[in-house]
């Protein structure tokens, strides 16, 4: 059974930093393609950070230079780096791994072609 256990969320203030990790198990992660999404309230789920076929990555515009998402095959772990947060960056944060690999760009836009889901961590960013 694949599990994937997101932690790292917490409340920071604007300016501040945090790191994600997403640890699995039941899963190999140098064999999919892994990605961190979020997801406030009313909204529709965000494409964050994406590793793609060929462990291309793609960032959404509106983190690019303040996330670098990175993974650890050793560890089956992924992070997600996240510096110079921003309110609008408060969300619960939701990472998933695919065996297809499609690109990162596409994972992005088409988040529910994933086929693991975390249960999330929250991140909150105050002014």
């Amino acid at each position: 059974q694949v599990q994937l256990v997101e932690s790292g969320g917490g409340s920071v203030q604007s300016g501040g930093s945090l790191r994600l990790s997403c640890a699995g198990s039941g899963i190999t992660y140098s064999s999919y393609c892994m990605g961190w999404f979020r997801q406030a309230p009313g909204t529709e789920r965000e494409g964050v950070a994406a590793i793609g076929g060929a462990r291309s990555i793609r960032y959404a515009d509106s983190v690019k230079g303040r996330f670098t998402i990175s993974q650890d095959n050793a560890k089956n772990t992924l992070y997600l780096q996240m510096n110079s947060l921003k309110p609008e960056d408060t969300a619960m944060y939701y990472c998933a791994a695919d065996w297809t690999c499609y690109t990162g760009a596409y994972y992005l836009q088409n988040p529910y072609k994933y086929k693991y889901w975390g249960q999330g961590t929250q991140v909150t960013v105050s002014d």
